[in-house]
């Protein structure tokens, strides 16, 4: 499916509005609650994401607000000697900024063939944001690593939904100790927003978002491997390619970490545009090897031009680019490719993964090129609703709406795999509902 579709497709509608951040009525709702909050392609334009625009993803529901009076930093484990700070020791440490692109590991998610399981991101599960805060390394010269220390468990605040398993992410001792990995307290020049982490969050920048663990409370360093949910089963992709829709042994698994290089176009959307000059335009971004070229196609990947990048530029950072297309009446597909210094460049084919996470094909966007605008009236017809089976409300929209499992178009394979885990993690269905509802999902939802 093109984006055009995808976004239509997606109208989850509106909510009432997320205090010091972002804006639900410029978002896209991916889930009501937990949130999840996908920015739209037009806020590409800008090299640093408004906070109400900035995607939000969070696993759990959004905790409550730290008091600051009380609140403290703990730092243990393998050090010698643990910690516990407050926010006023943190900010006696020297004060870093960063400018770095935060993006979740499932952003893309949506375009992979066959469907898998999980938020139905489309390409705006990712924003580029201003971080202050202090290096994670000077916190943790503070408390003295011991030669075993090798990863940091880091755990927030935020409080599990039924029987799900903490959110706990580790990082290794060599990311925390990069200059650039910092402990934030600031967000675009203001206060953390609630939903991004207040008081404070872990950036480390090029590797996937859910590393960036929000609401931090503790960090122990382990000498060994940690064993739990988040890091042994969750985010994890396939260690080489793998055939679509295949299962993956877990052992040929392995953790999410770097991000790949990436570019969305903003401008023009699908559909239909006027002839003359058009400006096509974008964002792109990678991991720790900056964006060096963009180029762009209007042919379907036959040609391609190199675009003009823009002066903004972090290390980190996404780079505005764009290129002015002489359009002529007729159909296009729009292109654009990253390369960054590393030589990496954006694949024409996405390869497939169990979990639908590092998504980063080259996009392609379809436009019908005219004298004049072209106006469609068809509509999508709304398919007529089945009838709910018994416990179906208590068991799948107690955390869920409607919207986020029309989102899904799983296989009946993958609804049983998905209703095992939920049940697994305290969703509440009888035994003599489960067919129905496994049929439900599968003849509603599926693709």
């Amino acid at each position: 499916m093109n984006r055009r579709g995808f976004l239509a497709a997606a109208g989850l509608g509106a909510l009432p509005g997320l205090a010091g951040g972002a804006d639900l009525a410029k978002m896209i709702v991916r889930s009501p609650n937990p949130q999840d909050l996908e920015m739209s392609p037009d806020g590409f334009q800008a090299w640093i994401t408004p906070l109400d625009r900035f995607f939000v993803r969070c696993h759990t529901y959004v905790p409550e607000r730290a008091d600051l009076a009380t609140w403290k930093l703990k730092l243990d484990g393998v050090v010698n000697q643990p910690l516990a700070l407050s926010m006023d020791d943190l900010k006696k440490l020297p004060r870093v900024e960063l400018v770095s692109v935060a993006e979740c590991a499932g952003n893309g998610r949506s375009f992979y063939q066959p469907h898998v399981a999980g938020t139905q991101w489309a390409l705006g599960s990712v924003g580029n944001g201003r971080w202050t805060g202090v290096r994670f390394r000077d916190v943790l010269a503070k408390a003295g690593l011991k030669d075993s220390a090798k990863h940091i468990l880091l755990d927030g605040t935020d409080v599990p939904l039924g029987t799900m398993p903490k959110f706990q992410r580790t990082i290794t001792v060599e990311k925390a100790l990069d200059p650039d990995t910092l402990l934030a307290y600031q967000m675009n020049g203001e206060e953390l927003p609630q939903e991004h982490g207040f008081p404070l969050r872990v950036i480390a920048p090029g590797w996937a978002s859910d590393s960036w663990v929000k609401w931090l409370t503790h960090a122990e360093v382990l000498d060994h491997e940690f064993e739990g949910f988040w890091m042994k089963t969750a985010y994890r992709h396939p260690k080489g390619p793998v055939q679509p829709g295949a299962t993956v042994d877990p052992s040929e698994m392995i953790p999410v970490t770097d991000l790949n290089v990436k570019s969305v176009i903003a401008t023009p959307a699908a559909g239909s545009i006027k002839s003359g000059r058009v400006r096509i335009s974008g964002a792109a971004w990678s991991n720790g090897s900056p964006v060096t070229r963009v180029d762009v196609s209007a042919n379907g990947g036959e040609t391609w031009k190199a675009a003009r990048l823009a002066k903004d530029r972090s290390r980190y950072a996404w780079r505005l680019w764009s290129y002015d297309w002489t359009a002529s009446d007729g159909k296009y597909t729009l292109m654009a490719r990253a390369t960054n210094s590393a030589g990496q460049s954006q694949p024409l084919e996405q390869a497939w993964n169990p979990s639908g996470y590092l998504w980063n094909a080259v996009e392609r966007v379809e436009v019908e090129v005219s004298g004049k605008e072209i106006i469609s009236l068809y509509t999508d017809e709304p398919a007529a609703a089945q009838q709910q089976p018994q416990g179906y409300q208590a068991a799948c929209l107690t955390c869920h709406d409607e919207g986020m499992m029309r989102q899904q178009h799983l296989t009946p394979a993958q609804w049983d795999r998905e209703v095992n885990k939920m049940t697994g993690w305290g969703a509440k269905i009888k035994p003599e509902d489960r067919e129905a509802i496994l049929k439900y999902l599968s003849d509603s939802f599926s693709q």
